[in-house]
């Protein structure tokens, strides 16, 4: 083998090499466990840093979490301070967005400021007539040395007279002197009195000194106009009439029993309603209540087709609502998306239809695009849509049923409800839309059956802002007067709200009727009738029904 190397092994003992095949297999032993450990540790190692990494993306994922948190709530804290510092009053103003979001206007053509002054695609307001007032008239005469010519001297002569119309107001107060004729007896006999008494004239408490006129201007000044007793008898100060408060409230709780037949009556008709609207408002009865901690009590109205009622309960809960129609009612019930209606015994039973408010749906958009700036192009689209809704809405209430243009009206109003439902579907299968849009569009779908029954029944209005609108006075008295101090306060309250409002509805003149009914009452002992049809404006007779109208000059 030529070019091979050959390295020969030094000859060893086969002792020398035994301990060498043994030193062999301990390094090979030794390589061995090292590498075991080695590999020991590289799972551990692995292993950790398996671990870190997840709780590396557990920390980004709650990271992100926390940020989606902290940006929920930034947009809740906005939508809060808009709720808490925004106007409250349902009376929008020009200058006031509470309601709106900025940019909902820009695609309507003439979404500039508007002008000042009457607006030429609105007719004014026809000029007032006071035909009706009664006239004092007044004749103005020339002094005498100017009814003569200046030159010659010769008198005029008079002819007519240029007439023209001022109005007046002739408050005051005055006393009421009673001379009350007594007769004496001329004949002599034996069962006839000896003097006879002319019969003293009704009053209303008996007596008391104030009279009926002046019992109806304080429940009118306080439960009409809603304005505290005091101002008005610091009023009264002013034309020399001083009364006590405590007066006017030992006068009103005596007051209280004579509307309790009348507030009845309208608790029956009311509750009869084919189609009400419902809503609460909180009222503070400053009593202790065994059960109930605070003084905050709630004022619930429904209002009807002819009559409103308010009722006035501890509670917020669905037991009111449910107590007040019969367990056989069948009614379309419009409300806001308060659970408590939801609850109702008669709802579950499919007996009172809920119908929902789209006034509380656009408010849902409006709070999205103010809290989360963010959404807004995505809420202002929501709002042009529910805006369509209203534009068509009026459109079929202002055209006759079966008439082209109802029928057109009609036709766009169905598409842009099937337009407004395919998006909600589509946008909800989004997995990227924001939690608080999908917020507002998971209420939209829960409650659009109710929101979509307006499409069949015309009773139906878009919202509910009329029993809202009944519920502003009594909202306006608790900031005035701070609500009722006594639980017949409370009540007179509720019966009062009832009784103004559905007379007003039905376009009676409060203040007449009032008159009419306490002196009926002072007639009667100072009791209420013992028939109160006649009081009630569905059974009034059509002659009292002219004689009780807000305009004398209609005779519906």
């Amino acid at each position: 083998m030529d070019g091979t190397l050959v390295e020969l092994l030094p000859a060893t003992e086969p002792a020398d090499l035994l301990d060498l095949v043994q030193q062999l297999r301990r390094e090979v032993l030794e390589l061995r466990q090292e590498v075991a450990g080695l590999r020991r540790e590289n799972v551990e190692l692995r292993q950790q840093a398996n671990y870190w990494k997840a709780m590396h993306a557990r920390a980004v994922h709650r990271a992100e979490q926390l940020e989606a948190e902290v940006e929920q709530l930034r947009g809740e804290n906005r939508k809060l301070k808009d709720q808490l510092f925004g106007r409250k009053s349902e009376q929008p103003l020009s200058s006031d967005r509470s309601n709106h979001l900025a940019g909902e206007q820009e695609d309507q053509p003439g979404s500039g400021p508007r002008k000042r002054g009457q607006r030429n695609d609105r007719p004014g307001p026809s000029r007032r007539d006071y035909g009706h007032l009664p006239v004092l008239e007044e004749l103005h005469e020339l002094p005498e040395h100017h009814r003569v010519c200046p030159q010659c001297g010769l008198i005029f002569a008079p002819i007519n007279t240029e007439d023209s119309e001022q109005v007046e107001i002739d408050v005051r107060a005055y006393r009421r002197l009673i001379r009350r004729r007594r007769y004496q007896r001329k004949c002599r006999c034996r069962n006839c009195p000896r003097t006879i008494t002319a019969a003293p004239p009704p009053k209303l408490i008996p007596k008391g000194l104030l009279g009926t006129s002046v019992w109806a201007e304080i429940l009118l000044d306080k439960f009409s106009s809603h304005r505290p007793t005091e101002r008005l008898l610091s009023h009264w100060r002013l034309l020399g009439l001083d009364v006590a408060a405590g007066t006017v409230a030992g006068g009103l709780h005596r007051l209280e029993p004579l509307f309790e037949s009348l507030y009845k009556a309208l608790l029956q008709r009311n509750a009869l309603s084919a189609f009400a609207q419902a809503d609460e408002t909180r009222w503070m009865v400053f009593i202790d209540q065994e059960g109930k901690a605070g003084h905050r009590w709630w004022l619930w109205v429904f209002l009807g087709t002819d009559t409103v009622v308010f009722r006035l309960d501890p509670s917020r809960s669905h037991e009111v609502p449910q107590g007040h129609f019969p367990a056989d009612a069948e009614v379309v019930l419009m409300v806001d998306r308060y659970c408590a209606y939801k609850a109702m015994a008669q709802v579950n039973q499919g007996k009172v239809v809920l119908v929902f408010c789209w006034a509380h749906v656009r408010r849902d958009f409006v709070r999205v695009g103010k809290g989360w700036p963010d959404c807004k192009t995505w809420a202002l689209a929501w709002l042009r849509r529910i805006r369509h809704l209203y534009r068509y809405q009026r459109q079929r209430q202002t055209h006759e049923p079966g008439s082209a243009a109802f029928v057109a009206a009609d036709t766009a109003l169905r598409q842009t409800v099937a337009v407004m439902d395919d998006q909600a579907h589509l946008e909800l299968a989004d997995p990227h839309l924001r939690t608080p849009c999908r917020k507002a569009l998971e209420s939209l779908q829960e409650h659009w059956d109710g929101l979509t029954r307006f499409r069949d029944d015309l009773r139906i209005p878009l919202d509910n802002n009329g029993s809202e609108r009944q519920a502003r006075g009594p909202a306006l008295g608790r900031k005035n007067y701070y609500g009722s101090g006594a639980l017949w306060s409370g009540r007179l309250a509720a019966m009062l709200f009832s009784l103004f409002s559905t007379l007003t509805l039905s376009k009676t003149n409060v203040r007449k009727w009032l008159r009419w009914y306490l002196e009926s009452c002072a007639q009667n002992g100072g009791r209420a009738p013992a028939d109160i049809t006649p009081f009630l404006p569905w059974t009034m007779s059509r002659e009292k029904r002219m004689e009780m109208a807000t305009d004398p000059n209609d005779s519906s």
